[in-house]
């Protein structure tokens, strides 16, 4: 067993928080160990005056740690899943999903008091994400979304600056850094769908170091995993390579893979939502029928759409 081991993570307190974590959950397993982390700045960390879901889902947050992990400079990296396109590079693989984090959106308003669907007319609401900002519209098309980038950090000092009334952030990243205090209201997933991977931490290594996926493999959880799993076999069935209003979550419910997933219109003028379930097993085949049925059902017109309305923008 290597003595020491050098973890890749993007350098922002959250990542960092949750690289932590993981290290500290391997020194249990692991106390002769020494590990050092490595901080790594991607291309979604730097380029901050592009929109989000221009850059989403292209490896922008990941592709550089991938790339030091395949030079041999890392040993392992730890992303947040949401963050990890559907494909990974030749040579890499995802040796551990570790248990998950509470997978809900959660508001943190201006004055501490206010909900998200019962703020006032015409609120200032900030997010970047086109999944939030579609289901937010479909029940508030009064609302004015703000789209907002950063860190957690920087969106929280947003709230003030850009006088919103609040702002949507994964309730896990909230959490993590110890912010519970901060969050006025967590969203039940019927008002607003999570991201595919939301709340899940996955450990990335090389696909021949069998040292370190042996090492990793401790904290894997096979239900997240499942879970996690078929979320993105749905969400790599449908992408086609533009970013959308996409969102789904996987749990398992006495001994079943249940999924839900969900393709809207930017504006949330239509939304095509639906489950299925199935065992454990089929986690990737489950992913894949719901994304066949939502097609069916008309999502394949709503990607069309949110497509020529990027492309025209460009």
């Amino acid at each position: 067993m290597r003595k020491k081991i050098v973890v890749g993570s993007r350098g922002s307190k959250l990542a960092l928080t949750q690289t932590q974590l993981v290290i500290n959950e391997l020194k249990k397993h692991f106390p002769e160990v020494s590990f050092a982390i490595k901080t790594i700045k991607t291309a979604g960390d730097k380029i901050l005056d592009v929109p989000l879901p221009k850059i989403e889902g292209k490896g922008f947050f990941v592709k550089e740690i991938e790339n030091a992990l395949l030079a041999g400079e890392i040993d392992l990296a730890v992303h947040s899943m949401k963050d990890v396109p559907t494909v990974l590079p030749a040579g890499l693989i995802i040796s551990a999903i570790t248990k998950r984090e509470d997978v809900r959106d959660c508001f943190l308003a201006q004055d501490g008091k206010t909900n998200l669907f019962t703020s006032p007319p015409q609120a200032r609401i900030g997010t970047s994400s086109l999944r939030r900002t579609a289901q937010i519209l479909a029940r508030r098309p009064d609302l004015e979304i703000v789209p907002i980038r950063g860190n957690l950090n920087t969106r929280l000092h947003k709230l003030k600056e850009m006088n919103l009334t609040g702002i949507v952030l994964a309730y896990a990243g909230v959490s993590r850094l110890g912010w519970r205090e901060k969050v006025t209201e967590i969203i039940e997933t019927d008002k607003i769908l999570p991201a595919v991977g939301q709340g899940a931490l996955g450990i990335e290594t090389r696909q021949d170091d069998a040292e370190i996926i042996e090492m990793v493999k401790t904290l894997h959880d096979p239900l997240v995993a499942a879970a996690v799993t078929a979320e993105r076999a749905f969400l790599r069935t449908l992408e086609g390579g533009c970013q959308a209003p996409i969102a789904a979550w996987g749990r398992v419910e006495n001994d079943e893979l249940v999924l839900e997933g969900m393709v809207a219109a930017l504006r949330g003028e239509k939304i095509v939502r639906k489950q299925i379930k199935g065992t454990i097993s089929q986690a990737k085949e489950l992913g894949k029928d719901l994304a066949g049925m939502l097609l069916a059902e008309g999502a394949a017109v709503l990607l069309e759409q949110v497509k020529r309305e990027y492309q025209h923008h460009e």
